[in-house]
C-alpha cells in the first residue's frame, strides 16, 4: 500500500508542478481536474505520513492543519522564485546583460530563499509541540524525499517536451 500510494503520489505530481494562474489571473481551463488530483495526492500523503510516523488521529489532524496553513505562506514566494528566475535567465541569455538588473534580480532570488526558509522553520517550530523529535525528523525525511521524486519527474518531463519540440503547457505563459 505504502508503494502505491508513493506511486500515485509521483505519477500525479507532474501534471500539478506546469499548474500555475496566467498573469491575466485566468484559471487553467483543466483547473478543476488539477484540483481532484492534488486532493487525491494530498488525500495519499496524509496516509503516508500518518502510517509512516506512527501518528495519532489528533496529530494526523494537527500536521494537515499546519501544513495548510503553512502552504498558503509558501505558494506566493515560490511563483515569486519562478517569475524571478526566469526574468534572470531572460536577462543572462540577453546579447549583454544588464549588470544592475541582474544584481538586482540575484538579490530578489536570495531574499526570497530566506523568506521560503523562514517559513520552513516556522512551521517546524509549530510542528514541534506535537511531534515528537523522532517522528519531526521522519517525518522531514519522507517530505524531503516526496519534493526530490516530484522535481526529478518534473526534469524528466520537461526534458521529454524539449526533445519532442513540444511547446509551453496551455495556460502558462511565457515571460520574454
Amino acid at each position: 500500500m505504502r508503494r502505491l500510494a508513493w506511486i500515485l503520489m509521483i505519477a500525479l505530481a507532474p501534471a500539478l508542478g506546469a499548474q500555475e494562474q496566467s498573469d491575466s489571473g485566468a484559471i487553467p481551463a483543466d483547473a478543476a481536474e488539477a484540483h481532484q488530483l492534488r486532493e487525491q495526492i494530498r488525500q495519499r500523503w496524509n496516509e503516508h505520513v500518518h502510517t509512516t510516523l506512527g501518528l495519532s488521529d489528533q496529530q494526523t489532524a494537527q500536521v494537515q492543519a499546519t501544513e495548510q496553513r503553512f502552504e498558503q505562506q509558501r505558494q506566493p514566494v515560490r511563483v515569486r522564485q519562478r517569475r524571478i528566475n526566469q526574468d534572470l535567465n531572460a536577462e543572462l541569455s540577453a546579447g549583454t546583460p544588464n549588470e544592475d538588473h541582474v544584481k538586482q534580480l540575484m538579490n530578489e532570488r536570495q531574499e526570497n530563499q530566506l523568506k521560503l526558509q523562514q517559513i520552513n522553520r516556522d512551521e517546524d517550530r509549530e510542528m514541534q509541540r506535537y511531534l515528537t523529535p523522532v517522528q519531526r525528523a521522519r517525518y522531514q525525511e519522507e517530505r524531503r524525499r516526496f519534493q526530490d521524486k516530484v522535481a526529478e519527474l518534473i526534469r524528466h518531463r520537461q526534458q521529454q517536451r524539449r526533445q519532442q519540440g513540444v511547446g509551453p503547457r496551455r495556460g502558462v505563459r511565457r515571460r520574454p
